[in-house]
């Protein structure tokens, strides 16, 4: 996977959205302010395979990790915790990804993060088509937006379409073409859903299909991480990736965790259909 220095993570600051303005130009220009951005590996934390067939840091009194037996092993980054698959089957493309998780209730004083599903965004790092909810807790106040996006753009937000912890919401990202893309979300609780096209940015942020992600982000705002939020549990159930000839679950990926000052903040588990993340 990729380690990036710190001179190019600084390069890859992108806008995205997050606070809910009474005004669209403020809410647009607090959109601008907020970032997500693609998988930026942890300098801290390298996974190394030993002769035995596990996994094990390379950083000494770190924890040690195992692949259990299945292709999905851990790694570590600075901003990404979930599962991610690198590569689809042989000769085709992700077109489509889906995955249904519960609205967490953050708690403590301050902080923030993201639940989003998408489509490349780790080794195609040009582009991701995603959508998903932030939750951030501030002055002990929780509030909830549900955002789509087509990286390198910011993220718009979804209007007229409620949260509240304890939602079950559905996300789907279907790519049409490689410029071309639908997102949906749908709360199973209170029988709503909202869906927007996209179009990409430019030619050279078409999607590749490469990659399929079940994410929980701590994204940034003016350039720096924000405070990561204690959202307890994340999961992501019945999560697939597809393309036009076969399904895939996250258990052909990888497993990412959060490492920001040398400590790990999630924990990330799965089964063959499910991802869950917890905040440690």
């Amino acid at each position: 996977m990729k380690f990036l220095t710190l001179s190019v993570i600084s390069a890859i600051f992108i806008s995205g959205g997050y606070a809910r303005p009474s005004r669209l130009a403020e809410r647009e220009a607090t959109r601008r302010l907020r970032g997500s951005r693609p998988f930026t590996g942890s300098p801290h934390f390298a996974v190394n395979s030993t002769s035995n067939g596990t996994d094990s840091q390379s950083e000494p009194n770190s924890f040690a990790v195992t692949s259990s037996g299945t292709t999905l092993h851990d790694e570590y980054s600075t901003n990404w915790a979930g599962a991610v698959i690198e590569s689809p089957p042989t000769g085709q493309n992700f077109t489509t990804v889906s995955g249904t998780f519960v609205v967490p209730k953050p708690t403590g004083s301050n902080g923030a993060a993201s639940a989003w599903v998408g489509i490349d965004g780790d080794t195609a790092s040009q582009s991701i088509l995603q959508a998903g909810v932030d939750f951030k807790i501030s002055g002990g106040k929780v509030t909830y937006d549900s955002w789509y996006e087509w990286y390198p753009n910011y993220a718009y937000d979804f209007s007229n379409f409620a949260i509240s912890a304890g939602n079950t919401i559905t996300i789907t990202i279907h790519s049409t073409s490689s410029k071309t893309g639908t997102v949906t979300l749908s709360n199973k609780s209170t029988g709503k859903s909202v869906s927007q096209s996209l179009n990409a940015p430019s030619s050279s942020t078409a999607l590749k299909g490469q990659n399929a992600e079940w994410i929980v982000e701590d994204y940034e705002e003016n350039g720096s991480l924000v405070p990561f939020a204690n959202f307890g549990t994340v999961t992501f159930t019945n999560a697939s990736a597809s393309t036009s000839k076969k399904t895939v679950t996250p258990s052909s990926g990888i497993k990412v965790n959060i490492v920001q000052n040398k400590k790990l903040l999630t924990s990330t588990s799965f089964t063959s259909n499910s991802v869950t993340v917890k905040h440690t």
